[in-house]
């Protein structure tokens, strides 16, 4: 509101400045006029009718030609004697010394004097009969029509300056009054109660599409909130199941194990809690390694990180049939196919995690297609033939931990996908999973390629 009233007031003082500005420049014009009207009656009443000579004043009086408010003239002749004066006490000295400033045809103004203005001019009578005349007066009438109009435009911007105090102050009650509303619920959410959200006024200005920001943050923030939640539960679960079970191996062998071989099977079986717990801990790293800070990208080929994961899945499911198809390749080209910017390692863990998820719950053959989707992007597709996923399953799949009902009595701690989406993701790409109930999942990754 200060801001605004300053910036007001700032134009008031401008404008109000113009126009006094301009008043004062035409007072001072119209009365230099009326100077010359003046000094031109003069001439043509005294010098033109040979009135100055000696004794042929008659009838005229000192006064007769004065017309304007402590009027004054003073006229000289071609010898720069003073022929004529209005009044005894003109300072006839100044006058003198202006004489030589005074050029024939141009009406000459001399700086004022307190209030009173003076202008001279030459009064040409015969070719070599040039009078000098000198007028001077007060503009009693102009300055007091200046001053009128200077209190006026103080006194217009002092009610100005109120009203704009007034005014800025309702305007800012009104405009803040919903900030205010908006402060007091922001304040009333927390940890607890993230299911909150902000009133959305009229929907249409400013303060309501902040508001919507704030309610789509909310609504983020509360899923996050979840989704830790149940990353927390699972972990938890998780993490005891192996812990319980390698402490309850062990406590039963001290205690009861009595020969090489009972101690050998307790030994195996904790053995196998540990790498669980391993295997399950080396994910969870790899999943916050994913999201802190990444090595810088280097170009990488696709198709090359596609066929080491191929390898490693072959080893693993030796009995599985992969086929590897590719699919739209663009035009003729100089640059290296399935070429992109990122880190192999984690593309070809991104994509080893689909094929394992594929030859894990399939039992028939795995579809594989690398192709270009467009001339900008890479496209990798993984088929399998399993039990597919019901919708409710598809919505949870990228939640860390989260395994489908018909992956509980499989291995696997439910974060591969969550790991390839974060991947795919840091990578500028995107991941879509599309499954149906006994009709099998198709897995399609999309990644931008680099210029052809």
């Amino acid at each position: 509101m200060l801001q605004f009233t300053l910036l007001v007031l700032g134009i008031q003082l401008g404008f109000s400045s113009f126009i006094y500005y301009f008043n004062a420049r035409t007072r001072a014009q119209r009365f230099e006029f009326r100077l010359a009207n003046s000094a031109t009656l003069a001439g043509r009443v005294l010098v033109r009718t040979h009135k100055l000579e000696v004794g042929m004043l008659g009838s005229l009086h000192r006064r007769d030609l004065l017309t304007l408010p402590l009027e004054q003239i003073s006229i000289y002749g071609p010898d720069n004697s003073l022929r004529y004066s209005s009044s005894d006490n003109i300072d006839q000295a100044t006058n003198r010394a202006r004489l030589g400033r005074l050029t024939p045809g141009q009406l000459t103004s001399f700086p004022r004097v307190g209030r009173r203005e003076t202008v001279g001019l030459v009064f040409s009578e015969a070719p070599n009969a040039n009078y000098r005349i000198f007028v001077s007066a007060e503009d009693r009438a102009g300055w007091a029509q200046l001053r009128q109009l200077g209190l006026l435009l103080v006194l217009g911007n002092v009610g100005a300056l109120v009203l704009t105090i007034l005014a800025g102050w309702f305007f800012a009650r009104a405009a803040l009054r919903p900030v205010a509303r908006i402060s007091r619920q922001a304040s009333r959410i927390s940890a607890t109660n993230l299911g909150r959200r902000l009133s959305e006024g009229n929907g249409r200005d400013e303060l309501a599409q902040l508001a919507q920001i704030f309610n789509t943050m909310l609504a983020g923030l509360e899923q996050a909130f979840e989704t830790q939640k149940s990353f927390l539960a699972h972990a938890s679960h998780e993490l005891r199941t192996p812990l319980t079970t390698l402490t309850g191996t062990l406590e039963t062998a001290l205690e009861y194990d009595t020969s090489l071989a009972e101690a050998r099977q307790s030994m195996s079986q904790s053995l196998e809690a540990a790498r669980r717990l391993t295997a399950l801990t080396n994910g969870l790293l790899n999943l916050a390694k994913v999201d802190g800070a990444l090595p810088a990208f280097t170009p990488v080929r696709l198709d090359e990180c596609l066929n080491l994961a191929l390898q490693a899945v072959r080893m693993q499911y030796p009995g599985r049939e992969w086929r590897l198809a590719f699919g739209t390749l663009p035009a003729k080209t100089e640059a290296d196919l399935f070429m992109l910017s990122g880190n192999a390692e984690l593309l070809t863990t991104a994509l080893l995690n689909l094929l394992d998820n594929a030859g894990k719950y399939s039992t028939g053959p795995v579809q594989t297609a690398l192709a270009y989707a467009d001339d900008h992007t890479l496209c990798v597709r993984v088929t399998d033939t399993g039990p597919g996923l019901s919708a409710d399953e598809l919505r949870h799949i990228y939640e860390p931990l989260y395994r489908a009902a018909g992956a509980l009595a499989r291995p696997g701690y439910g974060l591969g996908l969550p790991l390839t989406q974060r991947i795919v993701q840091r990578h500028g790409g995107r991941l879509e999973i599309v499954a149906a109930p006994g009709q099998g999942t198709t897995a399609s990754v999309w990644l931008p390629a680099a210029p052809l």
